[in-house]
């Protein structure tokens, strides 16, 4: 999965981005961690890992990861290619999600591009960049698919009605995505690689001082959930600086420093936790000696597609896969006593991978 960092300049974003960073560049299974300037390689934080580890004995855990992406150089006017406009809009596209970074604290001491502290104002302003930047690729493919409908093409005939829907909610102020009502609509869509058709989550960065607060004692914070409820996106509520500040810690300080906070985990995995929500993802197991591993998938994938995860191969020639519940797999003490207690499934194309399945695949080229 990768997730696009957006935001004005001054919000946090990049203080948000630098933490993360650092937290991949720490992973030894991952050394080449920072791809480039402005992407980071993180691990999905997983305890069924560690457990597992133990239980097999084995010689290399490897979490499932998470790419972000700090995607800057937005202006009023990015949509027409003002400031680095082009280059974030291009970043975006390439992402499954959008991480909007938003400041919700007021600091004299941090200017603000606009004046002044407006968590509304502030994500108008990119949504509007957004929707622009999508009118004009409706608009050249609605006047194509115009074309085809007027000559007589049946096959045009829903995908300009679904080009005309789109316009009339991106000049409503609304992003494409609330305008697909079906997965075909949604495929068609795809096809569009439209910036307003991707999944926003929305962190709010709060103050140190308002930490132990609750959230919906913030007024900035209640005002961005009110805006997302609109549209049906999802809200977090985050501290950069203390992200920093946690960057630089080691495990058991972090968790210190979290208990201190009356905190129980870090934003990054919050936010990681609701990306894999907002896209739809889940995770399955495999361990032996040589390695315990974590595998991402999309909720409803099965079997056969599971296993191309790991290789081509097993996809091709699957044949059947060994099943058991990571909680029964620890519950009997390991994989031959829930067997033992009949608790390992033989399981074929049809079965639907769950979250935390710990498989074995069968397979034949």
């Amino acid at each position: 999965m990768e997730l696009g960092i957006v935001g004005l300049p001054n919000v946090g974003k990049s203080t948000l981005f630098n933490a993360i960073t650092k937290v991949g560049a720490e992973v030894a299974n991952y050394p080449f961690c920072t791809i480039e300037p402005n992407v980071g390689i993180v691990p999905v934080p997983d305890e069924r890992l560690e457990v597992l580890g133990k239980m097999y004995n084995t010689k290399k855990i490897t979490p499932a990861i998470l790419k972000f992406v700090d995607i800057a150089g937005l202006v009023k006017g990015a949509s027409r290619g003002e400031g680095l406009g082009n280059k974030f809009l291009g970043a975006i596209r390439e992402c499954d999600a959008i991480v909007h970074v938003v400041r919700c604290y007021d600091d004299s001491n941090i200017t603000h591009v606009d004046g002044s502290i407006n968590p509304v104002r502030d994500i108008e302003t990119i949504n509007t960049e957004l929707a622009l930047a999508d009118l004009e690729t409706v608009t050249a493919k609605l006047a194509k698919t115009e074309k085809l409908v007027k000559q007589g093409v049946k096959d045009a005939i829903q995908e300009y009605e679904l080009l005309k829907r789109i316009s009339e909610f991106l000049n409503d102020g609304k992003p494409a995505r609330l305008a697909i009502n079906s997965e075909e609509e949604q495929k068609l869509a795809n096809g569009y690689f439209l910036l307003t058709t991707k999944p926003v989550i929305y962190a709010c960065n709060i103050s140190e001082n308002d930490i132990s607060k609750n959230e919906d004692d913030i007024a900035y914070v209640r005002a961005v959930k009110e805006y997302a409820k609109k549209e049906g996106s999802a809200v977090l509520v985050i501290c950069a600086k203390i992200e920093q500040e946690l960057s630089e810690l080691e495990d058991d300080e972090k968790q210190m420093f979290l208990d201190d906070l009356g905190l129980k985990t870090s934003g990054l995995e919050k936010i990681i936790k609701l990306g894999y929500e907002t896209l739809g993802q889940i995770s399955y197991l495999t361990a032996g000696e040589k390695e315990v591993r974590a595998w991402t998938i999309l909720k409803g994938t099965k079997a056969p597609g599971a296993a191309g995860k790991i290789h081509s191969d097993f996809e091709k020639g699957f044949i059947r896969a060994e099943v058991v519940s990571y909680d029964n797999l620890v519950k009997y003490g390991g994989y031959n006593q829930a067997k033992e207690a009949g608790k390992v499934r033989s399981e074929g194309k049809d079965y639907v991978v769950q979250d935390g399945d710990v498989m074995l695949f069968k397979f034949n080229v």
